[in-house]
């Protein structure tokens, strides 16, 4: 018996492609694997009502971690325009299939690392070494959404003085997005990520917030990230609001190291990180639970491109290198970043983000000639 099973999701688009990348990878280094690929993206969208179908669900339960490649994804009503017009009229809505992951498997830890490799021409400095935790599973991402605003909701928003200028307004010119933050969720994500920074002797861990304006969600998250600071001595701890942050990271980006964010401003922070080590093409991110996780390029499923074999692969391969290292193969995972590192510095082979006209495939066997 394989000692892991790995499920693969590709996806749409160029997702197929850098996937296929990343198996050359894999296949070079002799992972003692079993691989099970399964459905997921707008095809099934459009065929089922599901771009997540239940069978995948079951599959990625009998498995030991996934990598996923990328998916499409529209707005609510484009989405209904392309679902099978048997299925229209039968209460189907359109559902982020890595968001109903994320929060299906518990993945509450986003860990993006956003470090510049010598010799990337994308960098904006040379010297920024980043890792973002973002909270994977609540905050402005819980889902919790309405339009138009049902009546009872409107009447329990009443309770609070500041709802009094809407109470007039029809329900269907109201939408209305909520802020959930638990307690649960917040430490663990504080606690992650301040673990990180201890175990890898990072120097400080930057909470990043808006407690000025978000009083009572940005507050919450800030008592406890204070609190819990005192139990890592040897870490400086800092705070900053978010709008400052995104300020400080583009004047002075190798001032910062392990950031910590609640859901949707640990997406844009980490995107922006993302570019000062050039773009995302080198984004990477893990989705990381107790028991589970899946690693994935951050970028989009890039239609335009679709198998042409022209992206770039190094966000894949460098989502791959995070997957054995959660796996706890340390040694590949180190030699597969030296070896992408090497090919990044060396600029030989380069796709045509970086200026070049390699392929997808082209960097992915250079990578294994590395190897």
């Amino acid at each position: 018996m394989p000692e892991y099973k790995i499920a693969l999701l590709p996806g749409d688009g160029v997702g197929k492609d850098v996937l296929e990348a990343a198996m050359i990878v894999l296949e070079k280094i002799g992972l003692d694997a079993e691989y099970v690929e399964g459905d997921i993206g707008w095809e099934f969208w459009c065929k089922e009502g599901n771009p997540l179908p239940d069978r995948t669900i079951q599959m990625l339960k009998e498995t030991d971690v996934c990598l996923f490649g990328a998916i499409t994804s529209k707005p609510k009503e484009d989405a209904l325009k392309e679902l099978n017009p048997n299925l229209r009229d039968k209460g189907y809505s359109y559902f982020s299939p890595i968001v109903r992951l994320r929060q299906e498997f518990d993945l509450y830890t986003n860990l993006r690392p956003c470090k510049a490799y010598p010799g990337n021409p994308l960098n904006y400095r040379d010297d920024v070494d980043l890792v973002i935790f973002r909270e994977n599973t609540e905050g402005m991402y819980a889902g919790v959404e309405f339009h138009p605003l049902p009546e009872e909701v409107r009447q329990a928003l009443l309770l609070h003085p500041k709802m009094k200028k809407f109470e007039e307004l029809p329900l269907e010119e109201i939408a209305l997005s909520t802020r959930i933050m638990t307690k649960k969720a917040c430490t663990r994500i504080l606690k992650r990520a301040f673990e990180y920074a201890e175990k890898n002797k990072r120097r400080s861990v930057t909470i990043v917030e808006k407690p000025n304006v978000l009083r009572e969600t940005g507050g919450f998250i800030l008592e406890i990230a204070r609190k819990m600071a005192g139990e890592y001595p040897e870490v400086e701890f800092r705070e900053a609001n978010v709008d400052a942050m995104a300020m400080w990271l583009v004047k002075n980006p190798q001032d910062y190291d392990v950031l910590v964010a609640e859901n949707l401003f640990g997406d844009i922070i980490s995107d922006l990180s993302a570019q000062l080590v050039g773009g995302l093409g080198f984004a990477c991110s893990g989705n990381i639970g107790e028991n589970y996780a899946v690693f994935e390029p951050t970028h989009g499923s890039a239609p335009k491109y679709t198998g042409m074999n022209k992206v770039n692969p190094t966000a894949m391969l460098l989502a791959t290198k995070m997957m054995l290292e959660w796996l706890g193969e340390e040694e590949k995972s180190r030699k597969v970043e030296e070896a992408i590192a090497q090919v990044i510095k060396e600029g030989k082979v380069r796709t045509y983000d970086l200026g070049g006209d390699s392929s997808t495939m082209d960097i992915a066997r250079e990578v294994v000639s590395k190897l």
